[in-house]
């Protein structure tokens, strides 16, 4: 199979796989979600270490460990990604699936603000259109649910700030995942064994088959992350800019045909505001990649030595 089909092909798994997530953190009720998410902390470096550990890769280890500075970007990370994994599971099992999707709906926008606020990024007028629209969006929303969606703003915001950490620190996905997991892994232990000392740990007090559920949190946590990093070098950004958007409407389809949430009229115009600011985003993200890739042809083809012709 070509390198580009298959990173395709693991670029819908990942997103799929984060698409259902919705479906999974109920099944860990009656555990709460700080409980859940410090599992999810602990089984997730088991199973990063365990891959590590079959690869026999962990030369880069000393070379990371010489560098402060990318040390401090990934412990934000960690810090960032713990607040965004935190708040989703929540809203999950709180009952707010639609809101959460949302959230993974407005990220895209909240991305692009961060590049002009923070890297100084410039913004083309369709840009600056569906940032416009997404706002606009927010604003609805916020009148439909009488409160700022926080729960998607938390979302958008920490899933937006983990990325612009992640490409700071440049590390591979896989390297990077292990030591956010070892910066989790303290306070996510100390967490456990607080609840085991006080008898609120439900780890162990629910049947066999809830503990594997919660082990399997960190399966759940990886592959997707696995899948995403293998895509990412093999699938044109402009391509998995496309595709980010199974996730967002998988979960949005769990939250109105599973979990029947209330969807009402002035709900469903605040997301077509969003939509629509979607729809305007990719079609000006695809037109640049198409005029980028145009103009790098035609560079190559005016610095390529043409043949010399024959004169006889």
């Amino acid at each position: 199979m070509p390198d580009a089909r298959r990173g395709v092909l693991l670029g819908i798994a990942a997103y799929i796989m984060w698409g259902l997530f919705p479906l999974y953190w109920p099944l860990l009720k009656p555990s709460g979600a700080i409980e859940i998410l410090a599992h999810r902390m602990v089984w997730s470096l088991v199973i990063v270490v365990l891959l590590l550990s079959v690869r026999r890769h962990w030369s880069w280890l000393r070379e990371i460990a010489g560098q402060p500075a990318k040390l401090a970007l990934l412990t934000l990370a960690a810090v960032v990604v713990t607040v965004n994994w935190g708040t989703y599971i929540y809203a999950v099992n709180a009952g707010h699936v639609v809101e959460s999707a949302l959230g993974y709906f407005i990220n895209p926008l909240v991305s692009v603000l961060f590049g002009v606020v923070l890297l100084r990024e410039r913004l083309r007028p369709l840009q600056w259109t569906a940032v416009g629209f997404g706002a606009l969006a927010v604003l609805v929303l916020t009148l439909d649910y009488g409160r700022l969606p926080w729960v998607a703003l938390t979302l958008a915001v920490s899933f937006g700030l983990y990325g612009l950490v992640k490409k700071q620190a440049n590390v591979a996905a896989t390297e990077s995942f292990a030591i956010e997991t070892m910066v989790l892994l303290l306070p996510a232990l100390g967490y456990l064994i607080y609840l085991q000392a006080g008898g609120g740990t439900t780890f162990g007090h629910a049947g066999a088959g809830h503990v594997l559920l919660m082990v399997g949190a960190g399966a759940i946590t990886a592959v997707p992350l696995i899948c995403f990093g293998a895509a990412a070098i093999r699938v044109p950004l402009s391509a998995l800019g496309v595709l980010q958007y199974i996730a967002p409407i998988l979960q949005f389809a769990c939250g109105v045909l599973i979990a029947k949430e209330v969807m009402p009229s002035s709900r469903w115009i605040g997301f077509s505001i969003v939509w629509l600011a979607l729809v305007i985003f990719t079609y000006d993200g695809l037109r640049a990649a198409r005029t980028s890739a145009r103009k790098t042809r035609k560079r190559v083809a005016l610095e390529t030595p043409q043949p010399e012709r024959s004169t006889t």
